[in-house]
């Protein structure tokens, strides 16, 4: 009669094999992008990868210019509207009593 303990061992068994194929896998898989990456940058001066890398650059910069200023102005108006005393809410732990005629 088999034994549940011993199917359990064999089915962890056989995850970690198939976990370390997988791995193996991922890791040729990885090589072969590497690879293509440098095959391709062989193929490409060496002015162009230059001036592609100096380019990646800037847009890079722009963006964070772009974000960098969205930021400041949210920044400014919440301490606008923190510093506005607009009277007493309707909302929050303080009730306001309104009279209806």
């Amino acid at each position: 009669m088999d034994n549940p303990e011993n199917e359990t061992y064999d089915e962890f068994e056989q995850d970690e094999t198939m976990r370390g194929a997988f791995e193996d896998f991922l890791h040729h898989q990885r090589r072969a992008l590497e690879e293509t990456g440098k095959a391709l940058e062989a193929l490409l001066p060496e002015g162009f990868r230059k001036h592609g890398s100096e380019a990646s650059k800037e847009f890079t910069k722009g963006f964070r210019v772009l974000v960098d200023a969205a930021m400041s102005e949210l920044k400014k108006a919440k301490s606008e509207d923190a510093t506005k005393d607009d009277g007493p809410t309707t909302t929050g732990r303080t009730k306001v009593k309104v009279e209806v005629e």
